[in-house]
């Protein structure tokens, strides 16, 4: 029966304390006082306390008997038989004796006609009236309060402060002792059936840790008063206090709740595992159908690579954004994985198969995201350089085209070299690009045709005919451009080509004209103006003629080789649709030149031919092996020869445009004519000598 300890603090009637001081009598049991006052005395609430207080005794103390002291010294006599009556009713078997100490004014003999010794076979026990200064003579006196004169050290307060801690632990680890035993044993039943859903919110009432703290340090206090007793300066200690105050249930209580707290302990660990597992379970299918839901849709739906730079870059920033959203989800999963391997390395061994299955789950599902997301940025990322190089190629090509389709006006040879290694350059340009463009087109369409995507738990290959289908329009439109390109340029080359042969015939037939008539002044000069010797003999003089000939004849070789270079040059004029630089006017002038060295050329055989005859005529005369007949007539053959070359030799050559040039420098010329007038004037003197002697002789 529990009752309310502060009734001992809030009675109205108690001016001492109705309690076990922990004294006891001569038969070793246990001392009850029981105070009573003047006021009156609720014997219901009386007949409670001390049910109440016959409670906390052990069974042993409550066999060998109590010694019951009524204080009735405040009190009235009928409250004091009623009281000693009211013990019949509630502890006759244990009350061995009743002390009731009487005030010093004893009461009526009226009222004390009642007899209790005489009553003893009916009550059950004796009952002594006794002054407060004889009870003594029953019960020793350190076994007495200091109120009946003893010496035993009792603090009633104390005791009642006990009393409502242990109160409170014994209600409150009782209490959860049945929750924690309800819980543990339902966790059990929940083990054993699986299928049956745990009830996660059946939590007890009260903290473990704080009853049990609430406990230990009643047990401490306890466990301290016995072994200091009063020798620590604090309340004494007596027998009677680890019986009153049930140290042993404590202890009890402390190991049952310490066992029950442990189970507990296992219980919110599996829980908390379970609902870890749980948690995780959720974030991991989370992961998984967003990843295969959502995030493979995202990627089924962007399968283009674009047409262009710019487009190719549009769809690089969507996948940028695609990978962001993916990197949020790539996140959880590399913090699921950590507490899947935190819960692996401290887990169970039922666990670790279901944990496995989720990293091997998520790792899997996360692995397959992240690669389709790399094979199709590694697409992107190719098509770009693709569309990069497309572009780059079509710039040339038009740059290409643009030099063909312009004309072409070049001022010499050393120009149209320079063109065509620039067109040769252009093209070698070109036809790298175009190699480039093939190798990553097919990079592209290599990394397409192994691009495949996740779709209902297999592998489903993306449909890639249309950017394949451009992929190859565009090389095949580059091969288009390009070959069109080194179409236009074998027709350039070919022209340019042509025009190098116009330039070489044109400057061919220029140095024929030069090599003719070498000088560049006006009038021109031919080589025939200066070969002006005539020689000094005879034979000199054939040799001359003969070397005149010859050089004739390479002059004639020459000019014949100079129309046929400027016959050539209006050919390819007409093939080239252009008009030469000097084909209008070095044919004219190549004639003029042949003309005017014609004219030069007969005019110095003439010239040979008389120095000729007059050399030989007077080589006749010198010699003077001639006949007489034939003297005269050679003399006058060398005069008249003599005199028509010296006549010659004075007279300009006259060209067919009516102008004129000299053979030589004026001292050329008289150089020649003094040699002729010299040999002349030695024929003169031979003939003179000749024609004279004759007449000398007679005399």
């Amino acid at each position: 029966m529990w009752f309310p300890v502060s009734y001992f603090i809030n009675n109205s009637y108690c001016s001492g304390c109705f309690t076990f001081t922990g004294g006891k009598d001569r038969r070793s049991g246990l001392i009850l006082t029981i105070p009573l006052c003047t006021e009156q005395t609720s014997m219901e609430e009386l007949s409670s306390t001390l049910d109440y207080l016959l409670g906390i005794p052990s069974d042993k103390c409550k066999a060998r008997g109590f010694t019951v002291i009524v204080d009735g010294r405040k009190s009235q006599w009928n409250i004091v038989k009623t009281v000693v009556l009211m013990l019949q009713n509630v502890i006759p078997a244990e009350v061995s004796l009743v002390c009731v100490v009487k005030p010093d004014e004893f009461w009526d003999k009226k009222v004390t006609h009642f007899c209790f010794w005489k009553e003893k076979d009916r009550l059950g026990f004796e009952v002594i009236l006794v002054s407060a200064n004889k009870l003594t003579r029953y019960i020793e006196p350190c076994q007495l309060t200091d109120e009946f004169g003893g010496s035993l050290v009792y603090d009633h307060m104390d005791w009642v402060n006990k009393r409502l801690v242990f109160e409170k632990f014994t209600k409150e680890s009782t209490s959860l002792l049945d929750e924690l035993v309800v819980i543990n044993e339902s966790e059990k039943s929940n083990q054993l059936d699986k299928e049956r859903p745990p009830d996660c919110n059946f939590l007890p009432s009260l903290d473990p840790e704080t009853v049990l703290q609430t406990g230990h340090e009643l047990l401490s206090e306890l466990q301290q008063r016995r072994f200091n007793g009063s020798e620590g300066g604090g309340v004494a200690w007596s027998p009677m206090d680890d019986e009153l105050l049930a140290q042993p249930q404590v202890m009890k209580l402390l190991d049952s709740l310490r066992e029950q707290y442990t189970k507990y302990q296992e219980v919110c660990r599996q829980r908390s595992k379970r609902s870890q597992l749980e948690e995780i379970q959720t974030k991991v299918m989370q992961v998984v159908n967003w990843l295969e839901g959502p995030g493979t849709e995202q990627l089924r739906t962007q399968w283009g690579i674009g047409d262009s730079i710019r487009a190719s870059q549009a769809l690089q920033q969507k996948h940028e954004e695609m990978e962001s959203q993916h990197s949020e989800w790539f996140a959880v999963y590399v913090e699921l994985n950590q507490q899947i391997a935190a819960l692996l390395s401290a887990g169970d061994e039922e666990d670790l198969v279901e944990l496995k299955g989720l990293q091997q789950q998520l790792s899997d599902v996360c692995y397959r995201q992240a690669s389709q997301l790399e094979s199709r940025q590694n697409v992107l990322q190719s098509a770009h350089e693709f569309h990069g190089t497309a572009q780059d190629l079509s710039q040339q090509l038009d740059g290409l085209l643009g030099m063909l389709c312009a004309d072409v006006a070049p001022t010499d040879g050393a120009a149209i070299q320079q063109t065509l290694k620039h067109l040769e350059e252009k093209l070698k340009s070109v036809e790298g690009s175009l190699a480039g463009l093939r190798e990553k087109g097919q990079v592209v369409m290599d990394q397409m045709s192994n691009q495949t995507t996740w779709s209902y738990g297999k592998d489903v290959p993306i449909e890639n005919k249309e950017n394949i289908d451009h992929i190859q329009g565009v090389m095949e439109d580059m091969q288009l451009r390009k070959q069109r390109c080194e179409d236009m340029v074998d027709v350039r080359r070919l022209k340019m080509l042509q025009m190098v042969q116009l330039f070489k015939c044109e400057e061919d037939a220029s140095q024929v004209s030069l090599w003719t008539f070498p000088s560049s002044s006006l009038p021109c000069k031919p080589h025939t103006c200066t070969h002006i010797r005539l020689g000094d003999d005879a034979q000199e003089t054939k040799v001359l003629l003969e070397k005149h000939k010859k050089f004739v004849d390479v002059a004639q070789s020459t000019y014949d080789y100079g129309r046929q270079l400027l016959q050539a040059t209006v050919v390819l004029c007409q093939s080239l649709r252009c008009t030469t630089r000097s084909s209008g006017d070095t044919l004219p002038r190549l004639n003029r030149v042949w003309k005017q060295f014609t004219v030069t050329s007969e005019e110095r055989v003439h010239r040979l031919e008389m120095a000729c005859s007059f050399h030989t005529a007077a080589e006749k005369v010198e010699q003077g092996d001639l006949p007489v007949e034939f003297e005269q007539e050679t003399y006058e053959e060398v005069e008249t020869v003599g005199k028509a070359l010296l006549d010659r030799l004075t007279v300009p050559v006259i060209f067919p445009d009516g102008s004129e040039q000299y053979f030589g420098s004026p001292g050329d010329m008289a150089s020649s004519a003094l040699h002729i007038r010299d040999k002349m004037k030695l024929v003169e003197d031979r003939k003179l000598t000749l024609f004279t002697l004759p007449v000398a002789c007679p005399s």
